[in-house]
């Protein structure tokens, strides 16, 4: 099967938000094995719609819309479809009475424009929307699937991965199903991993391996097919553990895992306290770790000493160590990492110094980062980075490299990873 994504709304095409439902949607669709070859954005206009969907007729059986099924006059994706294959429009009743119900519930007038939203083509689907008003569409019309989902990240996403697409596994399984998973890495390139593992990726059939780097990190993705789930994970573990076998050290973790939750989990399991004390990244490592549920357990607190002066005060770092070696050094980075961890009482500190961009700070050029660990009474140690990019690329690169180096450090002293 395969597919082109059509996103629809003149928003887009000024740039004022990111078709990130393009990116959502071809990764859910990539987990069941269908090709998306074609991503197209047209504005809110019934003509210029009208010949994108003829144009994508032409070269894919699975159509799906984004957008544009709301209650104004610019609102038009349904209209323009229904038009087009000659398919007229009915009231879902449940749908209907799901929107008066929301009005009524909030004291809120319902206008009459908010019916339209009801409006579904006639002998389609219903798609049920939890989380908005407008209910999706699935219709099979001359050989071809088309979907139409709501705009709004926070609708599309759990209506498609809740609604959708079990009825396109359906469509593709031929009675077996699909199974995904992810194995995540750091600390390797994109370029890399796939060198190392190109034999897999040159002689892959079932399952298939597909590479995918975002924000520094890369990720391969594998996907079988099988008459049953635990066929499926069978052909799964097979393949992961050949991979594991070659590019095994830069595995973190799998499908949702993030670098910092996993570092919060091997700390919580370990029964380790954690402080920091930041300069580049600002409060960005603490902010990133206090994104997991339960870190209270495990982060004490820490220290944002952005300039030199703060870092003498706060926390205690002696004024001639910074001025023999820089704010930008192993020594510096040592020194914050352990006065954190002996002012706030952890077993870990922390300590992030550099120049994250786009100057040279300190005499150092931009990029270059060193990380500081102190654990328990061992001697800080320091890693050292030489980064490129974006300022808050860098700020956010480093922070997840702080968190990698870690895992790595704590497993070298027989800490469990979970």
């Amino acid at each position: 099967m395969n597919a082109e994504i059509i996103a629809v709304g003149s928003e887009l095409l000024l740039g004022q938000i990111a078709n990130t439902n393009a990116k959502f949607i071809s990764s859910q669709l990539s987990e069941l094995g269908i090709n998306v070859y074609f991503h197209t954005v047209v504005g809110d206009n019934a003509n210029r719609l009208q010949n994108a969907i003829k144009i994508a007729e032409e070269r894919a059986d699975l159509i799906i819309f984004s957008g544009g099924l709301g209650p104004t006059k610019d609102d038009l994706t349904k209209e323009t479809i229904a038009k087009h294959l000659g398919v007229p429009l009915a009231f879902d009743h449940e749908a209907l009475t799901y929107i008066e119900e929301f009005f009524a519930r909030y004291g809120r007038p319902m206008t009459e424009n908010n019916k339209k939203q009801a409006l579904v083509l006639e002998g389609c689907k219903v798609l049920k929307n939890h989380h908005g008003m407008a209910p999706g569409m699935l219709l099979d019309k001359d050989n071809r699937t088309y979907i139409l989902l709501p705009g709004p990240p926070k609708e599309i996403e759990p209506m498609f991965q809740f609604e959708a697409k079990p009825l396109l596994a359906k469509k593709v399984s031929d009675g077996g199903m699909i199974v995904s998973h992810v194995l995540r890495f750091y600390g390797i390139g994109e370029a890399e991993l796939e060198v190392q593992v190109q034999d897999i990726l040159d002689n892959q059939t079932n399952p298939t391996v597909a590479p995918l780097a975002s924000d520094g990190e890369v990720t391969l993705r594998i996907t079988a097919k099988a008459q049953s789930e635990d066929e499926a994970w069978e052909l799964i573990n097979a393949k992961k553990a050949e991979i594991q076998a070659i590019v095994g050290q830069y595995q973190y973790g799998v499908d949702d895992d993030s670098l910092t939750s996993k570092t919060v989990e091997m700390l919580l399991h370990n029964k380790l306290t954690i402080s920091a004390a930041e300069s580049l990244t600002a409060g960005l490592f603490q902010s990133e770790l206090a994104e997991i549920p339960g870190v209270s357990g495990t982060l004490v607190g820490g220290f944002v000493t952005y300039t030199e002066q703060a870092k003498v005060n706060q926390l205690g770092i002696e004024q001639a160590l910074l001025e023999q070696h820089g704010i930008v050094s192993s020594e510096c980075a040592a020194s914050m990492a352990a006065n954190a961890r002996k002012i706030m009482g952890t077993d870990i500190g922390i300590g992030l110094t550099g120049a994250a961009g786009s100057d040279s700070h300190d005499g150092q050029p931009a990029g270059t980062i060193w990380i500081g660990f102190a654990i328990g009474d061992d001697e800080p140690v320091t890693h050292k980075l030489q980064l490129s990019g974006m300022r808050n690329t860098n700020r956010l690169r480093a922070v997840k490299f702080a968190c990698s180096y870690l895992m790595r450090l704590l497993e070298e002293k027989g800490y469990k990873r979970v």
